[in-house]
């Protein structure tokens, strides 16, 4: 009887194993077998926001984004086959929730737009022009400077991601 219990239980976290084990990714699926390198060049800041290196921290997000996925290989332009080409267009930071009887904001919103152009530097076209947009919530009631950055590092890496799938499965 035990020995049947072991088996059953051994047998379902064998399942959730294989289960969490396996993931399904679109990477590849659509960028064109004559691309094989990538330059990304600095994101231009035209968010008006004043944050300091927003453009940088962008910039290097979305390389870091490219180099983990690996279906491109991020290099100089003279070398590119494609070019990425981002602007942060102006960002919203804007009371979400609003309490108490001062009319007190206790959660906040960053909402983001880029302008990303993605171009065949081979045959030359353009493939991706368009904005992307994504928005993080974050509370403005204890500690809203770090809670702020916290939300435009997150903002960023939701963009970077979308940027990333966009040009490598084309959605």
């Amino acid at each position: 009887m035990i020995y049947a219990k072991l088996k059953i239980l051994l047998a379902f976290c064998i399942l959730v194993v294989s289960i969490v084990g396996c993931s399904y990714s679109f990477t590849g699926a659509s960028v064109p077998a004559h691309l094989s390198t990538i330059h990304i060049p600095l994101v231009k800041d035209r968010s008006g926001s004043g944050e300091p290196n927003l453009g940088n921290d962008f910039t290097n997000e979305l390389i870091q984004k490219f180099l983990d996925d690996n279906n491109l290989e991020v290099t100089d332009k003279i070398s590119a086959d494609a070019l990425l080409e981002c602007s942060i267009l102006p960002f919203q930071d804007r009371p979400e929730t609003i309490s108490g009887s001062g009319e007190t904001a206790t959660q906040r919103r960053i909402t983001m737009n880029v302008k990303v152009v993605y171009k065949d530097l081979v045959k030359k076209k353009t493939i991706i022009d368009k904005n992307f947009t994504s928005y993080t919530t974050y509370s403005s009631t204890t500690d809203a400077f770090q809670a702020r950055e916290s939300a435009i590092e997150e903002t960023i890496n939701n963009l970077t991601e979308d940027i990333l799938l966009g040009v490598v499965s084309n959605w």
